[in-house]
This record gives structure tokens, C-alpha cells and sequence, in this order.
């Protein structure tokens, strides 16, 4: 099946928060609406329509009470991070929250107290940051490096920041958001053996691992070789990739049970009890039915990237497309 990448619809007017955001920077553009704000991720394309005629069936069962994730929700997931990622998860492992975000500020809380050390790698999604700060835990920058056009971890600063007593989490971004690297392998086991060395909980947010350009490949950190699987909490959703956000759902996987149940406790202190029937249905739909749909939309957003980094280079030499 061919799905319909050239379609945009008119998202002006319904409350998308990138719109309505640009409406009120720049009334004088907006206006013209021929413009697409690029001021959050998420996507102009139409979801797949698998999910649109699910969604439709499952209004039609008239009832939209308390709601529990399902066992065929269940087996979408667990199926999905296998076929998709080689990584094995346990029905189990999962907590769902409204979104990624969400988990991991409630994580921050959870594994850390009051003036607790948290690393991050900045340049960064600005919510690692409100994450730290926001809970009165102290950021612990370790800033990427720029080595001939490309990003790398500074492991040696890494090492100093995490030998502090006082740093207990690593939050992470893989791929890294914004600059947009895929970290490989070799890199994500020499950071696990850091943590592993210095005792620090991972806190990885891996929302983009479905939108891998062609020639990289993501490792989910917690399938790497190395005994880290104890202290790793791997935050998920389908939200980015099948364009999603609205309908607020994450999966969190954590291996370790009592991290679990502290991650589980942290959420009943804040009130959180079941989440969005919609989004369990969505989820479950994209997972088990929209595989096809993803292999076509990263060909598309492979081609707009091509596209992107040669008009830089020919019209604007100086403006740099990192490579991931």
C-alpha cells in the first residue's frame, strides 16, 4: 500500500500548540498561513490511516470508562521493541504515563533528593533541564563535543562529573535531541561501563528510536553488552513517530522491580491513576498495523533531509547540517 505523504492539513485553528505559539510570536506571518513553524516535533503528515479507521471502531463501542492497557496492548509493545529494536521486554517491565516528559520529571523525583547531582549533555531538549531545576536537584552539565563537523560525548569531562559522590543520575537523550545523533555501540558501552564504575541510575529518553535515518542504526541502551540492565529506565512512546503527542501516552520500561515500585510510588504521590482510552487503542494499532507505514515515512523524511542539506550547502554554505 502507498500511503499519502503529500497531503497537509490545515492545522490552523485547532489548538496545535506550534501554530498557535507562532500566531501569537508573529501575527504579521501567521496570518498569511503559508508558513510551517518548526518550533516543536511533531509532524505535518497525516497519521496512518490504520489508526484513523481503528479509532473510528473503537467510538463506536460508545464507552470510553476507566481503562486499563489490554493484553493484546501489551503484546503490541512487547512485539514492536522486538521486531523493531532486537530487545526483548517483559510485560512487566511496563509502567505507562501521559508522556515522556512526564516520566522522566517524575523519575527525577523518584531516584533523586533535593540537591542530588543529575548529568545531562547539553546542547539539549530544554526539558532536561526544567526537569533538574524545577525538583531543586543541581544540573550537571557535560557538553558534547565538536570534532570535525560532528558531536561526541566528552567522556573524560563525563568521567570527573560522575565521579562526584554527589552526582547520582545520568539523563540521557539517544538519539540525542536536538543535534541528532545516533549514538553507536561503542560509544553507549563505554558510558555504561562509567556508570557501571560510579554507580549512577540511567535515565534514558529514546522517543525518537523508531526515526533512524537509512545507514544508522539505534541501540537501546539497555541491550547493551555490558551488566547495565539493573540501573537502566528507558522511556518510550509512539508519539514522535507516528505522530501521536495529542493523545498523551508513554511506555516506561524498567527491569529492576524495586525501581519499579518506586517509579509506581513517585506517580501515586502525584495523583496519577489511568490514562487515555484513545491512546492505548492508537498505540496498540500503530504497533501491531503501521510498520509499513513507518518504512515509507522514514524513506520520505530521508529524501526532505537530502533535499534540506543540499539547498544549505548551495544557497547557505555557511548554515552546517550536522551529520547524525
Amino acid at each position: 500500500m502507498q500511503y499519502d505523504f503529500k497531503s497537509l492539513p490545515d492545522r490552523w485553528n485547532t489548538g496545535a500548540v506550534k501554530y498557535e505559539l507562532m500566531a501569537q510570536a508573529m501575527p504579521e506571518i501567521s496570518e498569511k498561513k503559508d508558513v510551517i513553524p518548526f518550533s516543536v516535533a511533531d509532524m505535518e503528515f497525516i497519521y496512518p490511516p490504520q489508526i484513523r479507521e481503528g479509532l473510528k471502531k473503537r467510538i463506536d463501542q460508545s464507552i470510553f470508562g476507566y481503562t486499563w492497557p489490554t493484553a493484546e496492548y501489551e503484546d503490541a509493545v512487547v512485539g514492536w521493541m522486538e521486531r523493531r529494536h532486537q530487545w526483548k521486554v517483559k510485560k512487566e517491565w511496563m509502567v505507562q504515563t501521559p508522556g515522556v516528559v512526564n516520566a522522566f520529571f517524575q523519575s527525577v523525583r523518584a531516584f533523586t533528593q533535593e540537591g542530588d547531582g543529575v548529568i545531562v549533555m547539553p546542547p539539549v531538549y530544554y526539558p532536561f533541564y526544567a526537569a533538574v531545576q524545577k525538583n531543586n536537584r543541581k544540573v550537571v552539565e557535560n557538553p558534547l563535543k565538536l570534532e570535525k563537523g560532528r558531536y561526541e560525548i566528552d567522556f573524560d569531562d563525563f568521567e570527573k562529573k560522575a565521579r562526584d559522590p554527589n552526582t547520582k543520575v545520568l539523563l540521557f537523550c539517544s538519539p540525542h535531541n536536538p543535534v541528532g545523533r545516533v549514538w553507536t555501540k561503542k560509544e553507549l558501552e563505554q558510558l555504561a561501563d562509567l556508570c557501571i564504575k560510579y554507580d549512577l541510575l540511567i535515565l534514558s529518553d529514546e522517543i525518537h528510536f523508531d526515526l533512524v535515518l537509512p545507514g544508522h542504526k539505534h541501540t537501546v541502551f539497555a541491550t547493551v553488552d555490558r551488566p547495565i540492565q539493573q540501573q537502566v529506565i528507558t522511556f518510550t512512546a509512539p508519539s514522535k513517530t507516528f505522530n501521536l503527542a495529542g493523545l498523551q501516552l508513554a511506555n516506561v520500561m524498567i527491569e529492576e522491580k524495586g525501581l519499579k515500585e518506586q517509579f509506581k510510588e513517585e506517580l501515586a504521590k502525584s495523583g496519577q491513576g489511568m490514562l487515555n482510552a484513545i491512546g492505548y487503542e492508537a498505540c496498540r494499532i500503530a504497533y501491531d498495523e503501521c510498520e509499513d507505514w513507518l518504512e515509507q515515512l522514514i524513506e520520505v523524511v530521508a529524501e526532505n533531509h537530502n533535499s534540506l542539506k543540499d539547498f544549505f550547502d548551495m544557497h547557505l554554505p555557511h548554515a552546517t547540517v550536522f551529520p547524525l
